[in-house]
């Protein structure tokens, strides 16, 4: 398979004094002052690490929550020193801007192999404005540009498409891992093809759904939304999260699916309680024909994990975006732990390649103890939905064109 975009190995080995401008997404969730969560920093490692060993002056662009334009020192880079100090394994350096004369005065006296973090891409109000002189500023500061934030690529910002435009530009590791994963799931993938969409609403997801059933030949809709498909089939989902108002779109969906020779699966056994709440006297399986009114369906039934297992085992390749049931309490967590775990044995086998993504994903996928075992597993959110919606990622764009 080519890629339209360049990568590191397209880079000279020797490197030494260039400076390289890095996208990286340090955007990490902070409590208390302390990061709750580095999977970010620690899929940064490999790019920064392998720039620096050929000699690079690595300089790491990254926002940093949304302060809108304004300074704010609870959202500086300068607090992500330390912890990418300790996972890198060498000394970063914080540079007080991320364009201008302070910023390039400062990266003057830095030498070859070593690493600098700018300051938030987001004091500056033309970072999501993709203002053109702020991509200059930036531009000005490094000799190429490497893009290592695909969660960040949904987005035309300034140091995501802008600079792109300004300097030769190349995929970090990161970058073209996911990249390459998800041509793999959708672009050019082995068919049959499977798609796992659930979650709570279907207007989050609609445009995600209408593009896969022209994508996909089986598409499994679970999580609250499938209660407004089965509600569209005429179905009485009781007291079930449901948005009646878009039954009309899932009749659409419906018809564009077998135009496309696409097959829905819909659960005919589920899993209903009077009440959310963990493991509650009310619990019961039933088929979903058999939903009482004061009932509210929960999870999927055993008996369609099952068949759903089964269409698994007839596919090659698996898209997989939310959970199938309220995982986050139990029992309800019991269909989504179920098909993961038969996803993951089929990719064990080598018979299916599974690409999941979304934050809702990883945490149920980690839940369910296979996450590692999935072909590849993405970490951004609304860059995972967009491209499944089809959508053009403007910072994936700029690495095509300037390739």
């Amino acid at each position: 398979m080519t890629n339209d975009f360049k990568t590191l190995d397209d880079l000279p080995d020797d490197l030494t004094g260039k400076r390289v401008l890095v996208r990286v997404d340090l955007n990490v969730p902070m409590v208390d002052g302390a990061i709750s969560d580095d999977t970010r920093l620690r899929a940064a490692v490999p790019t920064i690490a392998e720039l620096a060993d050929k000699g690079a002056i690595v300089l790491l662009l990254s926002h940093f929550g949304r302060p809108k334009g304004r300074v704010r020192p609870d959202m500086s880079t300068a607090l992500l020193v330390k912890p990418l100090t300790e996972l890198t394994g060498r000394s970063v350096r914080f540079i007080e801007d991320c364009q201008g004369p302070e910023a390039a005065r400062a990266i003057e006296t830095m030498t070859a192999g070593s690493i600098g973090i700018l300051e938030n891409t987001r004091f500056h109000s033309g970072e999501e404005l993709n203002d053109p002189e702020l991509a200059k500023g930036m531009a000005g500061l490094g000799d190429l540009f490497v893009n290592d934030a695909f969660s960040a690529a949904h987005r035309a910002h300034a140091s995501t498409d802008g600079i792109a435009h300004l300097l030769p530009s190349f995929a970090g590791r990161a970058m073209a891992a996911e990249l390459i994963a998800l041509q793999r799931a959708l672009g050019d993938p082995d068919r049959p093809v499977a798609a796992v969409v659930g979650g709570a609403k279907v207007s989050s997801k609609l445009a995600v759904l209408g593009h896969l059933v022209t994508k996909v030949d089986h598409l499994i809709i679970g999580g609250g939304m499938a209660n407004t498909f089965l509600a569209a089939r005429g179905i009485n989902v009781g007291k079930s999260l449901c948005e009646k108002d878009l039954l009309g779109e899932a009749e659409s969906i419906f018809e564009r699916a077998e135009a496309a020779n696409c097959t829905i699966h819909l659960p005919y056994d589920v899993v209903v309680a009077k009440e959310f709440a963990p493991n509650p006297p009310s619990l019961r399986v039933c088929n979903v024909h058999e939903v009482a009114a004061d009932e509210m369906i929960l999870d999927i039934g055993p008996a369609a994990v099952e068949a759903l297992g089964d269409v698994l085992k007839n596919c090659r390749t698996l898209v997989w975006n939310g959970p199938l049931g309220a995982f986050e309490t139990k029992p309800f967590d019991e269909a989504t732990v179920a098909l993961a775990r038969t996803a993951a044995a089929l990719t064990r086998q080598g018979s299916l390649v599974s690409v999941a993504g979304g934050g809702d994903t990883v945490a149920a996928l980690n839940h369910a103890g296979v996450a590692a075992e999935f072909t590849f597993v993405s970490t951004a959110g609304g860059a995972f939905l967009e491209w499944m919606e089809g959508r053009t990622l403007p910072g994936v764009a700029a690495l095509e064109r300037a390739a």
